[in-house]
Parts: structure tokens; C-alpha cells; sequence
């Protein structure tokens, strides 16, 4: 008897020290009440980054379950950070676990052993708190999220902590955190409380940093992209949204049509499969308002939820109501019949179980989270050798898949080798495999210098690769037959190639070539300074890296023109637009640094070429930045940085206060004209933030154009100039009906007219991003003969078209309705005004920085602004 007394007392007692040791070890781990001063989700309180840094922090040294590292750093410098949740042990093995999940992922290796890493790996999980700050909760629920990962002790969490890997990211946009934390604050218990900032939440590009996931612009992007799709491959990405249509609690998968193509239907089906598990719990839950199949589509390749598809993982959006801290309540007798087309009485299958109204709280939101959550969790825990070895089988499909032929080729002779090597790389960064020709070699009966690119077909992102170096044929679907067109969520043409002025070739059968496989980034090669340069240097203005070495070489006191006609020197021939830089003190050794780090040619010339030059001096550049914030603006604003080209931002009231012409050029980015003209209205934000450019604005702007200064303006702002100008030009397009003319986010034809200044560099074709863009007209009626007393007598004007779309083949990708109304008609216009000129560009040039063949119209616009501006 005391045999077996004994044993059962010591068992026993050692559960219980070991159940009062796990109860210490929680006990001494922080909530996160205990670092914020409040619970997540508490009404009109918001955590900042610092502070739930704080918290990130104390739980990774308290906890074994928790392991954060830096991944980058943000815009502003702020760290990016990543945490890993799971068991003890398995944080002791994570590189065993990284490596099985990217050789699954990768799917070089045998199906046998493929199932052996399935069956010993962990699920890999990505969980995020969003990017776009105004989506407050997001960023307040992941403390919240990762302290009861780490502590619970019911059999599900412990069963998802012992077989999945949970990768979260407790912010990818920790600036925008802070800019909307403090303007809540400030805000706080005045009428202005629920608004939010009068400038962009991420301080280029607001709300397209969901827009940057394959061109990876932001540093943000290029610190998450690496770790989904060159270090971790998760088999699930979760990226939680919150702009839930009103009157529900949560919009979760399934997704809307259409489906692209080029998406493996074990993806749109594993969507599906998470987005049914997370119903299914919120019903039991009891928790209603769960709407599905409404507005996301599975077409575009380019968000934080989409680009995933591509690599075969499935990628998880969902958004969630009540955004805001401040409780807001919905009247039961206001509830709508349907939402978006659904019915709200239960009687939908994918809205099953409505929401009935009453208080919205933010803690609502951060429940809902929470169960989305832990129900793409439990079915990763559950399934997770399903979900490995079908990451495995979906590569291994791609692998021998036929899609795309057998590979492309990137010559290595291009129009602008350096967009060329961006476009390796913006491949490389998504992951895609690339070789790089080590002798020449002969394909599809073209023969090819070393030194092209080859990204082989046959690997497991072939997905990817189809996606970004084909064309888009987006289906014609319609709201009823004969109706408006049915919108796509976002843009439906994006073909690399096209958009970078890059010649890449499409190859369908086999063949042999010497290469080396691109590790890390490909790397321009590094250029040359060719003859003597007795006189200066001669560059081509081909290359977009061109205009970033004219502007070095300006701000270091160089002397630059413009030839504005062809010439030859030696036995070689330069055309208009060539740069010329004087070999004066110093210059040399510039020259050839820029040389090397941009991977240009210059061309040393002995004696001046006797033709006319416009000469260059160091300027600045105006952007207009409404207090309606605008993206466009911080589009631009990014782009000219990046050339370095000198710029300010000017408000509203710099335009009338300040000296216009200390400014080259102003740009008026992208905004609709009634924005521009009357910004917000009163009592819709604090007074110093009312009202837009007005009269006043525009009577300045008229007045620098008309002295000689320049006005640059994109898409919508140009109906603007036209307007407030009163330029002889029609918007063709405008009031047309959808159904006879719709063109959203895709690429079209543009032919160029190669006599004018702003073409300089350009092909004699290129590639527009038309987004429900413009087209121009002369209009008759502002080109009658004049009147007596009209005052078109005051002001002379001459119109000059730079640009026109194609007559033939103008869809190059995308979709396309109508779009015979444009052919032929204006895209780019300049108009000289007075002493000056506006530009009209009738789509944005530089539309969220992708499409680099479009540039150099725009950088040429800002180069042939009027010299009188220019500063000394």
C-alpha cells in the first residue's frame, strides 16, 4: 500500500509545483494593461509605438515563447519589428523549421521527402496588424493577441503553439502609427475627434503602402517582402484591414470575382477554407455580423493579401468594423435592406447572421480580431501537414507547368539598362529566381550577349513571373448585361515590361546558355568615361539614372546644358536631349564615380559641339500639397527624392506668401479640381486646415505662369488648370457614361512626338497608366476667332500636343471600354501661357512609382522650365 500511495503523492506534488511554477512564470509576464495604463480597445485610448514597443519588449524577456528581432527600419527610422510565437522548444529550432518550410516552398526536392518535411515541419503563419494607420485597432489588438499566444494554457493554444510557427508583425507602418495616435489625441473631445490627419498616414504614400507589394518602393515593403518570400514562405498570410461595409461587424473570405488565372486553385480554395472556418467560429461564438463575397476581388497582383497568391500561399484579408476609439451607435430602425447588393434579413449565405445595430465599441473590434485570428491559427495547428505539403505540391506544379514557355530573357542591350536591372531585382525581391548569361548564347533563333538576364520558367513562383512580365486580359463584366461595367477592386493591367520601357522576351522551347545564378540584388554594371574630354562629357538621356547624375552634378557646381539639336563629335552621333557637362575643376572625378555607382557611359568630348544648349542650373521644385492629403502628392514627392531633385512642399497659403519665383516648376500632382480649389469645409477640420488654393491660390499661379514661371499638373489637376486657366482644351471623356467609356488602372499606348523638348530620351512609343484617367481636345469653341472684349486677347496661348494616345492597339494591358473615344486625342499638352507654360499630363506619370518608362516626359517637363526661375 505504500508502494503505491507514495508514487501517486509524488506525482502529484509535482504537478503541482510545476502547475505553481507555470502560474509564477505568467504571473511575472506583462499584460498589456500593465505598460499601456488600459486594456486594448478601451474607448478613446490609443497606445503608440514607443509604447507597445515597451510591451513587445518585456514580453520577449520574460517569455520563452517569444523571440523579436529588427527586420528594418521605416521611413522615418523607426524599427521594424518581428516577433516569432510559439513552444520553447520549437523557438530553439526555428532555422530547422524556416529551412523545411522553404524547401517546400521551393519544391526542388522529391515528393517522398516532401511528405517527410511535412509530416516533422510546423505550419509558418503570418499575422499582421495592417499598414494603414487610420485602421486604428489593428495595431492595439496584437499585444493583446501575443500575450494570451504566450500564455494561455487551453489544449488549442497549446496545440497551435507546439505545431505552428506564428510570425507576427506587430506594425508595418510605425510612422503612420504615430501621426494618427497624436492627432487622435489632440483631437480628443472636440467635434474633430473621429477625423483623421489633414496629411498622409504614411508619410510618402498613405494608404498605397498596400499598393507597393511587387514594385517593394517603401522600405516597409522591402522588409516584409524578405521575409515572406526569401526567408520564412509561410503557408498562410493573415493581413488584418478594417473599412468593413457599414451596417456589418466583419467582412472575411470568400472573395469576390474574378479570380486571376494565373492563381493555383489550391490557393482560391484555401482562401475559401479559412475564410469558412472563421464564419464557423464567429457563429459559435455567437458573435454576428459576418459578410463574405463582397467588393475584394482575386485579380490584382500588388497588395499585402494578393502578392502571397502568386507564391502560393494564402493570403487573408479581412476588415473589421468601428476603426475609430470613439463609440459610435447605429439605430436599429436605420438598417439598410441590403448591403452592397446582399440582404440583411439572413437570408444570404454569405451574410447568414445580420448584425442588428446598437453600440459599436472598439473593443468589438479587437474581439473580432481576436477570433479571426485564432481560427486561421487552429486550422493551421490542425491541418498543418496539409498545409505544408500542399505549399510543397503547388510549387511542384508551377515547376512543371507550361505557363509562360520556357523562360523569359532580358537582353542586355536596352533602352535604359538601368530600369533592366531594377526589373531583375524587383523579381528578385518577390523571390523569383534569375541567371545572368556568362557567355553568349543563341535562343529561339535570336542571338544574346552575355550579360542578359534569364529567369527560367520552371520554378515554383512561375505564378509570379507570368503575372508581372505578361499581359492582363481582364474579363467584361458587367453590373447586368448592356449595364455599367462591375469595377475591379483596384487596377487591372500592370505588365512590368511595358510600365519600365524593358524589352523582355518570351522564349518557348528549350535551350542552352552559361550563367550564374543572381544572389542577394543584381547590380548595375558599373560604367564608363570613353575619350578624351578635353571640352566635358557628353550622356545620353535615355536612362532614368541620368537625370539622378545631372542633378548630383548641378548641386556640386558643374555647368550642364541640354543639346537642343543632334550633333557629332568623332565618329559619333548624339541626339537632342543629350546632357553636356564642361570638364571644369574637379568634375573629372565626379563624373567618373557617377559613372560607376549608376552604371552610365559618358562620352569625353575634345571641343564644344557648335549647336544651341539650354543651360541647367540648380533649382527648386514646388509640389502643392492640399490639407486633403493626397497620395499622388506623396508619390511625387518620393520620386523627386529619389533623383535628387531639391523640393518644398507648398500649402495653401505659401502660394500666396511666398516668392513664387524662387521655384522652377510647381507641380499640382493628382487631385479631383473641386479638392483643390475648396479643401475641406468649414467645420469638417480645425479652421487652419479649411478651405483649399481658392482664388487667391489661383490668381498666384497665374501670375508666376504669366511671368514666365512653369505648372506642371497630373491626371485630374489637369482638368483643374483647364478650368481655372481657362485653356482651349476639352476633357473628351468627361460625364461619359461607364458603360460607354471605362478605363480603370491599365495600360495604354501612347505615341510620342519626338520634335518637342519633354520627349527627350523617350522612344518613339510608350507605355501610359491610364486610371479613369483623361483625354484632351482642342476646344472650338476657345479657338473661335477672337471678339472684341475677350479676354483670351490678354493672354497669349499656344498649345502644343507632346504626346498622343495610339490610334491603333491602344490597350496594352488590362481592360477597356469605349476606348475609340481616345485615339488619336491629346495625353500630354503644353501650353505656353504669357512668358511661361503649364504642362497637362491627362494620367499620372508616375503613378505609385511604377511606371518608370514614363518618367523622363515628367523629369524633361521639369528640365525645360523657364531659366528665369532657376536660382544661382
Amino acid at each position: 500500500m505504500k508502494n503505491f500511495i507514495r508514487p501517486t503523492f509524488l506525482t502529484g506534488f509535482i504537478c503541482c509545483c510545476l502547475l505553481l511554477w507555470q502560474l509564477r512564470a505568467v504571473a511575472q509576464i506583462p499584460k498589456p494593461v500593465d505598460v499601456f495604463g488600459f486594456e486594448p480597445g478601451a474607448d478613446y485610448k490609443l497606445a503608440d509605438y514607443a509604447q507597445t514597443l515597451d510591451f513587445y519588449s518585456r514580453l520577449d524577456n520574460a517569455s520563452d515563447r517569444v523571440k523579436m528581432v529588427e527586420i528594418g527600419r521605416s521611413v522615418q527610422g523607426r524599427p521594424l519589428m518581428l516577433m516569432f510565437i510559439s513552444s520553447e522548444k520549437n523557438l530553439q529550432q526555428l532555422e530547422q523549421w524556416r529551412s523545411i518550410s522553404e524547401q517546400l516552398s521551393k519544391a526542388k526536392i522529391e515528393e517522398a521527402t516532401a511528405r517527410q518535411l511535412a509530416g516533422i515541419g510546423k505550419a509558418i503563419v503570418w499575422v499582421d496588424a495592417g499598414l494603414h494607420a487610420s485602421e486604428k485597432a489593428c495595431a492595439q489588438m496584437i499585444p493583446e493577441l501575443a500575450y494570451r499566444m504566450v500564455t494561455e494554457e487551453t489544449l488549442e493554444m497549446q496545440k497551435i503553439r507546439e505545431n505552428v510557427v506564428t510570425l507576427v508583425m506587430p506594425n508595418m507602418n510605425p510612422d503612420g502609427l504615430d501621426i494618427v495616435t497624436s492627432w487622435y489625441r489632440s483631437m480628443l473631445g472636440t467635434p474633430h475627434e473621429t477625423t483623421n490627419p489633414p496629411w498622409l498616414y504614411h508619410p510618402y504614400v498613405g494608404h498605397d503602402n498596400n499598393r507597393d507589394w511587387f514594385m517593394n518602393n517603401m522600405p516597409e515593403t522591402q522588409a516584409v517582402s524578405k521575409q515572406l518570400y526569401e526567408q520564412w514562405f509561410p503557408q498562410i498570410v493573415y493581413n488584418h484591414h478594417q473599412t468593413a461595409p457599414a451596417w456589418t461587424r466583419i467582412f472575411i473570405p470568400p472573395f469576390a470575382n474574378p479570380v486571376n488565372p494565373n492563381i493555383h486553385p489550391g490557393v482560391t480554395t484555401g482562401v475559401n477554407q479559412v475564410g469558412v472556418a472563421m464564419a464557423n467560429r464567429f457563429a459559435m461564438n455567437k458573435m454576428p455580423g459576418v459578410i463574405s463575397q463582397v467588393s475584394f476581388d482575386m485579380w490584382w497582383n500588388g497588395g499585402m493579401r494578393t502578392v502571397p497568391y502568386f507564391h502560393n500561399q494564402i493570403g487573408i484579408l479581412t476588415e473589421t468594423a468601428q476603426p475609430s476609439p470613439t463609440p459610435q451607435t447605429y439605430k436599429k430602425e436605420s438598417k439598410p435592406k441590403t448591403i452592397r447588393g446582399v440582404p440583411t434579413d439572413g437570408t444570404s449565405i454569405f451574410y447568414a447572421d445580420p448584425w442588428e445595430g446598437g453600440e459599436s465599441h472598439f473593443r468589438d473590434a479587437v474581439d473580432y480580431m481576436l477570433v479571426s485570428t485564432m481560427a486561421v491559427l487552429d486550422l493551421a495547428a490542425t491541418r498543418k501537414e496539409q498545409y505544408l505539403f500542399n505549399i510543397y505540391q503547388m510549387g511542384k506544379d508551377a515547376v512543371q507547368g507550361k505557363e509562360g514557355g520556357f523562360a523569359y530573357i532580358i537582353p542586355a542591350e536596352q533602352w535604359d539598362k538601368g530600369e533592366a536591372v531594377n526589373l531583375v531585382n524587383i523579381l528578385r525581391m518577390g523571390g523569383v529566381e534569375v541567371q545572368k548569361a556568362s557567355k553568349d548564347f543563341t535562343a529561339n533563333g535570336i542571338k544574346y550577349t552575355a550579360g542578359s538576364f534569364i529567369v527560367y520558367c520552371a520554378q515554383a513562383f512561375r505564378p509570379y513571373v507570368v503575372d508581372l512580365l505578361e499581359r492582363q486580359v481582364y474579363p467584361d463584366l458587367r453590373q447586368y448585361p448592356g449595364g455599367p461595367p462591375d469595377a475591379p477592386y483596384d487596377i487591372a493591367g500592370w505588365t512590368l515590361p511595358l510600365q519600365m520601357g524593358v524589352k523582355v522576351d518570351k522564349i518557348p522551347s528549350s535551350f542552352s546558355a552559361v550563367t550564374e545564378e543572381i544572389k542577394g540584388r543584381a547590380a548595375v554594371t558599373p560604367g564608363q568615361v570613353l575619350g578624351k574630354a578635353s571640352f566635358g562629357f557628353a550622356l545620353s538621356p535615355n536612362e532614368n539614372a541620368a537625370v539622378k547624375a545631372i542633378n548630383i552634378l548641378l548641386k556640386s557646381g558643374a555647368t550642364v546644358g541640354i543639346a537642343k539639336e543632334s550633333f557629332t563629335s568623332g565618329k559619333q552621333r548624339f541626339g537632342a536631349g543629350t546632357y553636356l557637362i564642361e570638364n571644369t575643376s574637379g568634375v573629372r572625378s565626379k563624373v567618373l564615380s557617377l559613372a560607376r555607382e549608376l552604371g552610365l557611359q559618358f562620352t569625353g568630348l575634345q571641343a564644344s559641339p557648335m549647336i544651341p544648349l539650354k543651360q541647367l542650373k540648380p533649382g527648386r521644385v514646388g509640389i502643392y500639397k492640399s490639407w486633403r492629403a493626397s497620395m499622388d502628392e506623396g508619390w511625387t514627392r518620393w520620386l523627386l527624392e529619389q533623383y535628387a531633385f531639391d523640393v518644398d512642399t507648398l500649402h495653401d497659403k505659401d502660394l500666396v506668401q511666398k516668392d513664387l519665383k524662387l521655384y522652377q516648376t510647381i507641380i499640382i500632382p493628382d487631385q479631383e479640381k473641386a479638392a483643390i480649389l475648396n479643401g475641406y469645409k468649414a467645420g469638417d477640420m480645425p479652421q487652419e486646415y479649411v478651405g483649399g488654393m481658392g482664388k487667391a491660390g489661383v490668381t498666384a499661379l497665374k501670375n508666376y505662369v504669366e511671368q514666365g514661371g512653369s505648372l506642371i499638373t497630373f491626371d485630374a489637376a489637369s482638368d483643374f488648370a483647364v478650368e481655372q486657366f481657362e485653356l482651349p482644351l476639352k476633357n473628351i471623356v468627361d460625364k461619359v457614361p461607364s458603360k460607354d467609356f471605362y478605363i480603370p488602372g491599365s495600360l495604354l499606348k501612347i505615341n510620342i512626338d519626338k520634335k518637342s523638348a519633354l520627349t527627350y530620351g523617350m522612344p518613339q512609343t510608350a507605355a501610359v497608366s491610364f486610371n479613369k484617367s483623361r483625354a484632351y481636345t482642342l476646344d472650338k469653341s476657345q479657338t473661335a476667332p477672337l471678339g472684341k472684349g475677350d479676354m483670351r486677347e490678354k493672354v497669349k496661348l499656344e498649345v502644343e500636343v507632346v504626346a498622343s494616345y495610339a490610334n491603333k492597339d491602344l490597350l496594352m494591358s488590362g481592360w477597356a471600354l469605349g476606348e475609340e473615344k481616345i485615339t488619336g486625342q491629346a495625353a500630354v499638352v503644353q501650353v505656353k501661357r504669357g512668358q511661361g507654360k503649364i504642362v497637362l499630363f491627362a494620367f499620372p506619370p508616375q503613378f505609385r512609382g511604377q511606371p518608370r518608362g514614363t518618367y523622363k516626359l515628367f523629369f524633361n517637363a521639369i528640365y525645360d522650365s523657364s531659366e528665369i526661375y532657376a536660382l544661382n
